[in-house]
């Protein structure tokens, strides 16, 4: 049965975009296949930026066209055929989802009764319950009231269900007053204003004033106007008042002032700025373009044929837009629901069930919410690395771990500033910082001076990034660490191998990869570490495989795989996973395990029939054991690619304490998901310590 709700507001402006992308975003995580639908589109041509929005959310699979209904143009032509095509068309979107996300219109073109009782019809006529959105802006707590209470009245007199309501952009000192106004049963959040998602990009700036880049990074238009000034003072006055991610706007022929600030941006003491605007259709004369050009920098320079009046009056007036170009503006809005949203009153609402099913994403979200249930403090030693970087600005903002980032103080916060981050919380540490330099080379020193090691050599290893974050965990600084996004993974790993070692019991470090298809997640190991395991290695990876998958909530059920299945083949690759099968069940005759056992028949039903019918495991293997890194490696990259699987990973497994390696091609979504596995582990190594 598919469940949908209808968000719906009184007015423009009550930032239904965060509502309706945190709703997305809560149901992505308990069912397969999440649909929005826009019952009328907000613009005739072009793009609708709300649906752009969530269509953009990574569960959704439907085409623009597939979630529309109709225009406004539509609607005033002929609201009764407006309305049918509507059904038509939500009815034909509804059969291809488990749940429908129903964003309502935005009060850019009719009056705001008419148009709250449209909305009223199409959810009574498609059968949908609402959730009414209103904005606490400016108003008194009594105001809010009010307009809830008069909308609800109009949406309930067009026969609508009102489920609850959302109260947004409130003064942050009435959350508390505005919600005692009305039964606990009726408010489904109450959210205070934040200015950024509502700051406008530097990218809409430059619309707004119809300007050209000039020069800079384009990339960088991205990034939200923190505020706007005017620099028509002297180049010191200017320079005393401008602050973090502001833009300033001066006539085009001050190639003074311009200079400074280009100058300014980049120097130590000195605000990042978010950009210039030079008015009046001037450009900086070619000696001084080319000094400009000369400096580098990226901060962007947008030139407008418009007077500054003119230029400071559309800057002023432009209303950023919550929007995927921002992606900080995306974890902002998400935090926020998370924080002051009542997921529970709402899951219980949609009466959605948890679906057996575990698509990609909704493993990755699970990842998250355990992560983020018990922070821990994740060390990350690549920090002149801009995915990195964005990275930890999106953990930080969810809340789902604490940060440490190995670098220059001085350089990280200025790039962070530079690409519109959010690290303040994070903690940064130089690794050549003397402090910490010569506590970790003693500890070093005695650790491997029967190696060999000297102290001044132990010195110098330590200021290595990988030596110190490894360190850092070693020392009890942090909870684990993940690093390779830049290094090797021999880089990333050695130290951990000489430094932390392994869990008593288990003779090697190996690697699993959470391999999401479509309906369920399957564990392989090892595809990333040890090329050609003994037998009781092997009976080490299954069992630190079957622990791992335990962890994730993956019941193990363990297939030894071969190229032959029970007793039909022989060889000595065979008999290794016969003995690695035997050891198994030998030292934990707790776990379902088979072996040796071909891929076909571990995971198909039909296949297993015939080929295992007695395997407690054949069928419905979930942890898969390959014999060598050659074919775990070979296999795990074809699941991926061919059969279009999500590979997590790799996860090192058999560390005292938790620590992984990226990919050098890792994406920032990556970085995050192997962050959270990292913490996720450390949580299970406190929570196993503390049961020992």
């Amino acid at each position: 049965m598919t469940r949908s709700i209808y968000i719906a507001s009184a007015e423009g402006d009550t930032g239904k975009s965060t509502i309706a992308l945190g709703i997305t975003n809560l149901l992505a995580k308990q069912v397969g296949r999440v649909g929005i639908f826009r019952p009328v589109s907000r613009v005739k041509e072009g793009r609708d930026y709300v649906l752009d929005l969530l269509l953009g959310h990574e569960s959704i699979d439907l085409t623009y066209e597939e979630a529309v209904g109709v225009t406004y143009a539509d609607v005033h032509a002929d609201p009764d055929k407006a309305l049918a095509t509507i059904l038509q068309r939500y009815h034909a979107l509804e059969r291809k989802c488990d749940a429908v996300v129903v964003v309502g219109t935005d009060y850019t073109d009719v009056s705001a009764a008419a148009e709250l009782e449209f909305n009223g019809r199409v959810a009574a006529n498609i059968g949908v319950p609402v959730v009414l959105v209103v904005h606490g802006h400016e108003r008194t707590p009594q105001d809010v009231k009010q307009v809830v209470t008069a909308a609800r009245a109009e949406l309930q007199n067009s026969h609508a269900h009102v489920a609850g309501h959302f109260v947004n952009r409130c003064n942050p000192a009435d959350l508390d007053t505005i919600r005692a106004l009305f039964p606990a049963d009726q408010v489904l959040g109450i959210l205070p204003e934040n200015e950024l998602i509502l700051a406008p990009s530097m990218s809409q700036l430059l619309k707004a004033v119809d300007g050209t880049l000039v020069t800079g990074d384009p990339a960088l238009l991205s990034r939200e106007s923190r505020g706007i000034i005017v620099g028509a003072m002297t180049t010191a006055n200017l320079l005393s008042r401008i602050e973090d991610g502001e833009v300033i706007i001066t006539p085009g022929d001050r190639a003074d002032t311009l200079l400074a600030l280009l100058a300014a941006h980049g120097a130590e003491g000195f605000p990042s700025l978010t950009g210039v605007i030079l008015s009046g259709g001037f450009e900086p004369r070619s000696a001084v373009r080319r000094l400009v050009e000369g400096l580098g920098s990226s901060l962007p320079v947008v030139r407008t044929e418009m007077d500054t009046f003119e230029t400071a009056h559309r800057c002023s007036v432009t209303r950023g837009r919550l929007s995927r170009e921002s992606q900080l503006k995306v974890d902002l809005a998400l935090a926020m629901f998370e924080e002051y949203v009542d997921t529970d009153a709402l899951r219980a609402m949609l009466d959605v069930a948890r679906t057996d099913v575990v698509t990609p994403l909704m493993f990755e979200y699970g990842l998250l919410d355990r992560a983020r249930s018990d922070k821990k403090h994740i060390v990350l030693p690549e920090g002149g690395d801009d995915r990195i970087l964005r990275a930890a600005s999106s953990l930080l903002t969810r809340d789902v771990v604490d940060l440490t980032i190995l670098g220059s103080e001085t350089t990280i916060r200025a790039r962070a500033a530079e690409l519109g981050l959010e690290l303040d919380a994070a903690r940064i540490v130089d690794p050549t910082d003397p402090e910490y330099v010569e506590a970790f080379a003693q500890k070093y020193y005695e650790l491997r001076k029967h190696k060999g090691a000297t102290i001044d050599a132990a010195r110098d290893r330590v200021q290595d990034v990988s030596y110190f974050g490894t360190m850092m965990v070693q020392e009890g600084l942090a909870d684990g660490m993940v690093s390779g996004a830049a290094h090797t993974t021999a880089h990333t790993i050695m130290p951990s191998f000489q430094i932390i070692k392994t869990v008593p019991g288990v003779s090697v470090v190996s690697s699993v990869f959470f391999m999401c298809l479509a309906d369920r997640v399957l564990v392989y190991g090892d595809c990333a570490v040890n090329p050609d395991p003994t037998a009781e290695q092997l009976a080490d990876i299954a069992i630190s495989s079957a622990e791992t998958a335990q962890q994730f909530d993956v019941e193990p059920r363990v297939a030894m795989l071969s190229y032959s299945t029970g007793e039909s083949g022989s060889g000595s690759d065979v008999d290794k996973v016969r003995e690695a099968t035997r050891l198994v069940r030998e030292r934990r005759p707790d776990l379902l395990v088979d072996g040796p056992i071909q891929y076909d028949a571990a995971v198909e039903p039909s296949v297993a029939r015939s080929k295992a019918p007695d395997s407690p495991v054949a069928g419905r293997a979930t942890v898969l054991v390959f014999p060598d890194l050659n074919t775990g490696n070979n296999t795990y990259k074809a699941v991926q690619r061919s059969a279009g699987a999500v590979a997590v990973g790799p996860v090192l497994q058999g560390l005292r304490k938790p620590v992984n390696d990226l990919s050098r091609g890792a994406l920032v979504q990556d970085i995050v998901n192997t962050v959270a596995i990292t913490a996720i582990q450390a949580q299970n190594l406190v929570n196993s310590e503390g049961n020992a």
